[in-house]
């Protein structure tokens, strides 16, 4: 379905007042209903409905602020509090029509780093998933420490050869979800974290990965 402009994929798995929102592009869709299935089977009998919303921009829609270009040429427009409006005021209140409604947010690499910064932001998700997220960021570790969290429960994880590039930002990446790891743990704002590592690189199982951290949310 079409909801504020935007195409969405709307899994409707048995339980109306417990929603799991999640930016996707082309390569996340093509493996959706692969996820959605490991979510079903690990999350032990508890329903749920998945609301996937397509992402046009993704560099520029998933980040929080401008920054150049890691790899390739295309820089990132930091337009993601757009992102989060549109998820905010327009998404979720057409799905719950008022409801009251636990919602949590996830994604996989930059839009596994966007559930990260969206659960810094407001304080409307019970849990954040973030999957491989980018957390190599520049400025991304700076805004962690000056910031408290606000969504209750954060799952993290990374791929143990993710770290293993010649790209000298996004190597990064394996010190600062560590890092990220010790601030929620210390964090007044988190009850609950946990950092999961996963076997390969960046692309290996993305839909796999995902189901996990939305299963860990769905099981506690």
């Amino acid at each position: 379905m079409v909801i504020g402009g935007r195409e969405c994929l709307i899994y409707d798995c048995g339980l109306a007042d417990l929603l799991l929102v999640q930016p996707v592009d082309d390569h996340d869709i093509a493996v959706l209903d692969s996820e959605v299935a490991e979510i079903a089977r690990l999350a032990e009998g508890t329903g749920f409905t998945l609301a996937a919303f397509k992402v046009n921009g993704w560099n520029d829609d998933l980040s929080p602020w401008e920054a150049p270009a890691v790899f390739g040429d295309h820089v990132f427009g930091g337009l993601a509090e757009s992102t989060l409006e549109y998820v905010k005021d327009t998404l979720i209140p057409q799905l719950t029509g008022g409801r009251n409604v636990q919602i949590c947010i996830g994604g996989y690499s930059l839009a596994g780093f966007f559930a990260l910064w969206a659960a810094y932001k407001t304080d409307m998700f019970m849990g954040a998933v973030a999957a491989s997220p980018s957390v190599w960021f520049p400025g991304w570790i700076e805004y962690a420490q000056s910031h408290q969290v606000k969504a209750g429960s954060v799952y993290l994880s990374l791929g143990d050869k993710e770290e293993k590039t010649r790209n000298p930002v996004m190597r990064t990446v394996g010190d600062n979800i560590r890092r990220q790891y010790e601030l929620l743990q210390a964090d007044p704002g988190c009850s609950d974290c946990i950092l999961e590592m996963n076997q390969g690189n960046h692309f290996k199982e993305p839909d796999i990965r995902t189901a996990k951290g939305f299963a860990w949310l769905l099981n506690k």
